[in-house]
């Protein structure tokens, strides 16, 4: 049974500059693959994701196609710096593009993401981790997906500091224990689902 994990990263800095966030993401997917996973990314930036709330809002948006990346992966790995405390403004929009899912929920009740797993991976050089993860994590539950057990993957350093994820010469130990942890959980739960994915909820279904 193969895996497949897709990861969003969300940063503001287009290709081919350096990005933590993309350092963060490619840790995450190098976790899941010592678990079978097989990975693939897209750098939002890079596109053009039109503002709306539907599947497609018209010509040029390229959000379709990464719907459909989405609907073919069993793992969705969402990783995205903090600005002013929050998600980035690119996170955000995945988040309001992906309430066009609750649309397709069936007459049995069962959402077309039952049976995947998001992951969450954050980092910043101010505060705020925890409130971008939770922001994160609510939203994708709200639209089928799974969250794993453990905390999601994070660094933050210094408040007003300069220091970026992407310019420490080693991951500190507790950002790596996380990842590890967040990974194999996040394998072992698509796993599970994959083999027997939620029942449709509604009698009749």
């Amino acid at each position: 049974m193969t895996l497949k994990a897709l990861g969003l990263n969300c940063t503001l800095v287009p290709s081919p500059k350096p990005s933590s966030s993309q350092k963060l993401l490619d840790q995450l997917f190098a976790a899941l693959r010592k678990r079978d996973v097989v990975t693939d990314s897209v750098r939002l930036v890079d596109l053009d994701i039109k503002a709306g709330v539907s599947h497609d809002e018209g010509d040029g948006d390229d959000w379709p196609d990464v719907r459909r990346r989405i609907m073919d992966a069993d793992i969705l790995v969402v990783v995205t710096p903090i600005w002013v405390g929050q998600p980035s403004s690119i996170a955000k929009r995945v988040l309001e593009r992906m309430d066009a899912i609750l649309g397709d929920i069936g007459d049995d009740g069962r959402y077309p993401t039952f049976g995947k797993v998001a992951m969450v991976g954050v980092v910043g050089n101010e505060d705020g981790a925890h409130h971008v993860s939770a922001e994160l994590y609510q939203g994708l539950a709200d639209f089928g997906f799974t969250i794993p057990a453990g905390s999601s993957a994070y660094w933050v350093g210094e408040a007003m500091g300069s220091t970026n994820y992407i310019d420490l010469d080693e991951t500190p130990e507790p950002v790596a224990r996380s990842i590890e942890t967040l990974a194999s959980n996040a394998a072992h739960l698509a796993g599970v689902l994959k083999a027997s994915n939620y029942p449709a909820p509604l009698k009749g279904g």
